[in-house]
């Protein structure tokens, strides 16, 4: 007999756009429900985010006149992905209207539809993009929860960032979720209360022990237990373990959070594991601190390895840009080492601008580190010459002069021949007209010249427990281990190695989220 302190329907675990979509699921259809979240702040890295939700053929887009449909995304990530999960890419393209469906019935919740391309060039794809955002919230609207929620990426890490005012994006969409939640009636959202353990009963998970201010609680779960708590992009020891690319200090996730432990604890009770070496990828600018900066919307310079050579287009979707810069890292440090050579080739990498921007990244930088501190700390270079930078960085002088004026010929002439940057509508979307015949493409030609190196960052793995159409999580099996669902980066992601378009970490989180509480409920 457990001695349980208290019990009630579902615990969430964590306080995503995923756990908060399953706790209002729950909540709003008169289960009692308890959201653990293990830090002092609600939204975890949720709360960094743009807030772009991918979430397809919705009563959002209708009101928009979007020409989309449920269908057209079904092809979009088949084409994509392929049939291997076929049956989780169909449950999340058809879940995704009813969710949001169920959402904006709260009056605390409203979406519109905002222009963000998809990010791959295949059959299903919407140029304008398909994802949706929450609108902008007075945080008076929602009272004492707006202290509650974690600021946004720039004040968090720096203590820098917007003035005081509506919350966005991320916070925006956290600020909604909670005060829906709390709006049913039916949940307690508590702080500082860290899982430990699930707790097992006859081959069903009925509950969680949890430590709160030094003491142990149990809160038992009549219904279910949903982990969506963030992957392991925060824990060094796992990601060595599991073979994943990049660093824990160079992740965006919140510093301290998102360690693996609802992963872990899912793996203690019989929980498989898949994709542990998969994340969101992005390019990450090096900070004084030896953290990263997420870098994206590149609309001017190029990137170069350790030798000079540019060898991706610099104007991709992020995760693809990350990727391109790990796969570029492989293969020319093997082949560095083959000829006697050692260390690494791309990583970092650096990306080579001039002062058209009058000194400024010419890319979105968040959190956005003052180029005086940069070049301090050394974590970026300038000179008046390329020469010099060369010079500064060790890369090759003859190398760097010859990338440089390859890349302004491609300028002059709107064509890159190497990296067809431009080609595709993502390409130009952050670029400002240049009055040339590529706005993709800017020529470096004006002194003083920079560089800024660049590593391999994250917006959170993407690995975790194997789970079903359901959210189930699976043995190794496949048989469901009763009582215990994953969703978001607890769970090993429908995408697998792509990161579809705006907002897919978002949009699976809440529709694996939602039909994990379906299923509690035998629906």
């Amino acid at each position: 007999m457990q001695d349980w302190t208290t019990e009630c329907d579902v615990v969430v675990i964590g306080s995503g756009g995923g756990a908060l979509t399953g706790a209002y699921t729950a909540a709003s259809q008169g289960l009692s429900t308890i959201v653990l979240e293990k830090t002092d702040l609600f939204g975890g890295t949720s709360s960094y985010s743009g807030a772009s939700i991918w979430l397809p053929g919705t009563q959002v887009q209708e009101r928009a006149g979007l020409q989309d449909s449920t269908e057209n995304a079904r092809t979009y990530l088949r084409n994509l992905l392929g049939d291997t999960e076929s049956v989780r890419q169909d449950a999340y393209v058809d879940t995704a209207p009813v969710v949001v469906a169920l959402l904006e019935k709260d009056p605390n919740i409203e979406f519109e539809y905002r222009a963000f391309p998809d990010y791959y060039k295949a059959e299903g794809r919407m140029d304008s993009g398909r994802s949706i955002n929450p609108l902008d919230l007075d945080p008076a609207d929602i009272g004492d929860l707006a202290g509650k929620i974690r600021p946004e990426l720039d004040q968090d890490r720096t203590g820098q960032g917007h003035a005081p005012g509506k919350l966005i994006g991320g916070r925006a969409l956290i600020g909604r979720l909670l005060a829906a939640v709390q709006g049913t009636g039916n949940a307690e959202l508590r702080t500082g209360t860290a899982l430990t353990e699930l707790v097992v009963e006859d081959g069903r998970v009925v509950g969680v022990v949890a430590e709160a201010n030094g003491e142990q609680i149990r809160i038992k779960a009549n219904r279910g237990v949903l982990l969506a708590a963030g992957g392991i992009e925060g824990n060094a020891e796992m990601r060595e373990q599991a073979g994943t690319p990049g660093k824990a200090d160079w992740s965006m996730g919140p510093f301290g959070a998102n360690t693996g432990t609802a992963i872990a604890a899912g793996v203690a009770v019989g929980g498989a594991t898949a994709l542990l070496d998969q994340a969101w990828f992005c390019p990450g600018v090096a900070q004084p601190d030896r953290s990263a900066a997420f870098m994206v919307g590149v609309r001017g310079g190029l990137l170069v390895d350790a030798q000079g050579r540019r060898y991706l287009n610099e104007s991709l979707p992020y995760d693809q840009f990350g990727r391109g810069m790990d796969a570029h890292d492989k293969a020319t440090t093997a082949a560095s080492r083959e000829d006697g050579g050692a260390g690494s080739c791309a990583i970092p990498s650096y990306l080579i601008f001039d002062s058209r921007e009058g000194g400024g990244l010419p890319a979105i930088c968040i959190p956005n580190t003052a180029p005086a501190k940069h070049l301090e700390a050394g974590t970026w270079a300038s000179s008046d010459t390329l020469e010099g930078l060369a010079e500064k960085t060790g890369i090759p002088a003859d190398a760097l002069r010859a990338t440089v004026e390859q890349f302004n010929d491609y300028a002059k002439h709107g064509v890159d021949e190497q990296f067809h940057r431009g080609e595709d509508p993502y390409d130009a979307f952050f670029c400002p007209p240049n009055g040339g015949p590529n706005n993709a493409l800017t020529a470096i030609e004006s002194g003083p010249f920079y560089a800024a190196k660049i590593v391999l960052s994250d917006l959170g793995t993407k690995g975790g427990l194997v789970t079903d159409a359901d959210a189930r999580v699976l043995t190794a099996d496949g048989t469901p281990v009763e009582g215990l669902y994953a969703a978001g980066n607890t769970g090993a992601s429908v995408s697998g190695a792509f990161y579809p378009g705006p907002g897919v970490p978002l949009g699976t989180a809440m529709v694996f989220s939602y039909r994990a509480v379906q299923n509690m409920l035998g629906n």
